[in-house]
């Protein structure tokens, strides 16, 4: 298998920067997720990768080896695209040993491979059909089965679970993990569905506006988000982000309203709070910051309350069995050591210091 690295590579359509000199890593036998909202340069990143698309600028090394000038047929890689791309009138085996054909493989050798992709994602039973006689789940597994069999040192995944229904991606996403796990390959996969990232990948990068906004596994992501771009981005509900001052006795207040947040250090004049929906707290009654409950979403294990302040709406994530109703008066907390600060500037988060009371960093 191999390592992937990426220096100051670039790509432009004409005058257009799709893609600004970024660096990064690729940690060989890993399943890395390029996660970002569409247009942001992902997956010319992974058509980069490929050899589909040309590089602009930089290089792109494989076990510390150049290819960037190589066609995508000497990079050794396999891709997997969102429409499955089979060939209608041929049957699933014949789809899935067509690369090995055109490679001249032993008849013996190409069956063996056929028969082991098959046994591995469970299309035994469908080698005889033709795609049009499969579900979507069943073709995209087909798909996977026909890179599979070329045993290649990088898999690349372009959104192949975007066709399928919410139960079915769900499964394909355990089904995914667990084959690169058995393969030990070196799997990039692109999406803009966080949930995916964060579910399936070792290594998430955040991508936006053709730049690298994080690189780092999910949970990092999620607890200490580097800007307010990948903060807004990942988790849903999305977290609550407000603009005002903070005190230097880790006071934020806004106008005519405070929120105590538990930092500690110098004070800023213009940032912006951050705040998980499931750290927020909310109380009965009017104090400091007082609002209105909007709407209660009861979803069975937990309950959204919407609640509108004088800043906007904050949404927080609570007990299912929450007594708030909507018209309630109600005013808003934060759990200690949860709230997130960013530059209102710049957008990039705040050093963390340590927390005024609880001695933990925010």
């Amino acid at each position: 298998m191999s390592g992937i690295e990426l220096q100051q590579v670039s790509k432009r359509f004409g005058e257009t920067l799709i893609v600004d000199a970024i660096d990064l890593t690729i940690e060989d036998g890993s399943f890395t997720v390029l996660l970002g909202p569409s247009g942001c340069g992902k997956t010319t990143t992974l058509n980069m990768i490929s050899g589909l698309e040309e590089v602009s600028a930089g290089k792109i090394l494989f076990d510390g080896r150049e290819i960037q000038h190589l066609p995508p047929h000497k990079r050794d890689v396999a891709m997997v695209f969102q429409s499955y791309a089979l060939y209608p009138n041929r049957t699933v085996r014949e789809n899935i040993a067509f690369a090995l054909k055109l490679r001249k493989m032993p008849a013996d050798e190409i069956q063996h491979r056929v028969q082991e992709a098959a046994e591995l994602l469970n299309i035994k039973e469908l080698l005889g059909r033709k795609p049009r006689q499969l579900s979507g789940g069943q073709q995209q597994r087909v798909a996977l089965a026909r890179a599979i069999v070329r045993r290649p040192n990088v898999f690349l995944l372009d959104e192949p679970l975007s066709n399928l229904d919410a139960k079915l991606r769900a499964d394909m996403r355990i089904g995914l993990r667990e084959l690169q796990k058995e393969l030990g390959g070196t799997f990039v996969y692109v999406t803009h569905d966080q949930s995916e990232a964060m579910s399936m990948a070792d290594q998430v990068v955040v991508m936006n506006g053709g730049i690298v906004q994080q690189d780092a596994p999910p949970l990092d992501l999620y607890r200490r988000p580097a800007n307010r771009f990948v903060a807004g981005f990942v988790g849903t509900p999305t977290m609550n982000l407000v603009t005002g001052s903070l005190g230097d006795d880790g006071l934020f207040a806004g106008d005519g309203w405070s929120v105590p947040t538990g930092w500690s250090g110098p004070s800023h004049e213009n940032v912006t709070l951050g705040v998980r929906p499931e750290d927020v707290t909310l109380s009965p009654g009017t104090g400091e910051t007082s609002g209105r409950v909007r709407m209660v979403e009861r979803l069975g294990i937990e309950a959204i309350v919407v609640t509108a302040f004088p800043f906007g709406d904050i949404v927080a994530r609570t007990d299912p069995d929450t007594d708030f109703d909507t018209g309630a008066d109600v005013t808003m907390g934060i759990r200690a050591g949860k709230a997130h600060l960013f530059d209102s500037g710049s957008g990039d988060a705040l050093p963390r210091t340590e927390m005024a009371k609880e001695g933990r960093h925010v």
